[in-house]
């Protein structure tokens, strides 16, 4: 039986995809090695976040070209999936020569089973791509616009995971409130390709990208759903944007026990300034309303987030801004990171790279210590 090799960079969307792209293989015959010289293909499921995750990949082909040239062996089928398709496909082969064939996620689709690995714990993708331009962001650009799964087929599957024995599952997207409520239209790579009109002001908001529930959010009649389900006992999900966290996600998340007190709501600035570059949608104050109110409703509630320093722009208070929100919430854990400008994106394109990689280092390391090593999840928001 032919073999396939799976190396998986970046977050837990390509982890669950990855996922995916091995129940394809399985249909088709293949068994999974754990070690790429024995493979008959190898799938490179790739990250864009930052410019060292593309190195990552680069690296692992010079070390399999290093291997082929000392032992004489043909040449795996190398295979190019996940975030590095914002690149052309000109722009691929000329990056990465021995890929001989990309494969847009997409293509994968939902039609065979995942094999997974985590026996308790299921990933459940709810949508693909991205309808949220943030400015710093490679996604809308290599994963596409936005599609939400029919709920059915989500059901469907929930249903499978639970006979299956899972009792854990994890609802994924990019930005899972906005499920159901994504438009068609703009297409940004081309936006983005107008030389002499593309500026920050013809981003669209995020707030235009999307239909505004009439009635309950599509999400919060999924959660209601998938609790329903015999054996699920507890409905995890990532990742919320602030702007459209619901106030009837937030009453569903008060009276629903299975729905978890965990809630990753990345923030990625404590700054006005710093978060209209972003694109982001949101203001440091509404950001704040917003926890204040599920605090509130859910006092058990804890929060996880996401944040930039060192982005374009940022000056000292802009960086003390971030630092006083952060304090304010008291996050449970904070995934931080510094800036880094990635080609294809908005902020690419528009602003320069101005803060040194010594000061985005000293920020980094403070806000680290603040959110992640001091401990402040028990910390009461202050008003």
């Amino acid at each position: 039986m032919p073999s396939v090799f799976i190396k998986t960079f970046g977050c837990q969307a390509n982890k669950s995809d990855s996922e995916r792209i091995l129940g394809d293989y399985s249909s088709r015959g293949y068994t999974e090695t754990e070690i790429w010289r024995e493979a008959d293909e190898i799938v490179l499921n790739t990250c864009s976040v930052r410019q060292s995750a593309e190195d990552r990949v680069r690296g692992f082909i010079l070390n399999l070209n290093k291997y082929l040239q000392e032992t004489g062996k043909n040449k795996p089928k190398v295979i190019l999936t996940g975030c590095m398709l914002h690149f052309n496909e000109k722009e691929i082969h000329e990056l990465l020569p021995e890929v001989d064939e990309i494969l847009p996620i997409a293509e994968v689709g939902f039609n065979q089973k995942s094999i997974r690995k985590d026996k308790d714990s299921a990933w459940v993708p709810i949508s693909t791509g991205c309808n949220s331009f943030c400015t710093y962001c490679i996604v809308p650009f290599s994963r596409g616009r936005e599609r939400s799964r029919p709920i059915d087929d989500i059901v469907k599957e929930v249903e499978s995971l639970a006979l299956d024995g899972y009792k854990n599952i994890n609802l994924l997207g990019q930005n899972v409130n906005s499920f159901g409520l994504e438009k068609s239209g703009i297409n940004l790579r081309k936006l983005y390709m107008d030389k002499d009109n593309f500026s920050a002001g013809t981003i669209p908001s995020n707030e235009s990208q999307y239909t505004k529930p009439t009635t309950k959010p599509p999400f919060v009649l999924l959660l209601q759903t998938i609790s329903k389900i015999p054996g699920i006992e507890k409905i995890t999900f990532f990742t919320s944007n602030p702007w459209d966290f619901w106030n009837e996600l937030i009453d569903e998340i008060a009276i629903n026990p299975k729905i978890d007190r965990f809630i990753h709501l990345p923030v990625q600035s404590g700054s006005n300034h710093i978060l209209k570059l972003m694109n982001r949608g949101y203001t440091r104050e509404s950001y704040l309303s917003l926890v204040k109110r599920i605090k509130e409703k859910v006092p058990d509630a804890v929060f996880g987030t996401d944040i930039i320093v060192g982005f374009p722009g940022e000056t000292d208070d802009d960086f003390l801004d971030t630092l006083d929100l952060v304090k304010k919430v008291g996050f449970k854990v904070a995934f931080v990171a510094r800036y880094s400008p990635r080609p294809g994106t908005a902020s690419f394109k528009l602003y320069p790279d101005d803060i040194t990689a010594k000061v985005k280092k000293e920020r980094w390391e403070i806000l680290d210590k603040i959110t992640n090593k001091d401990n402040l999840s028990n910390r009461p928001l202050i008003p």
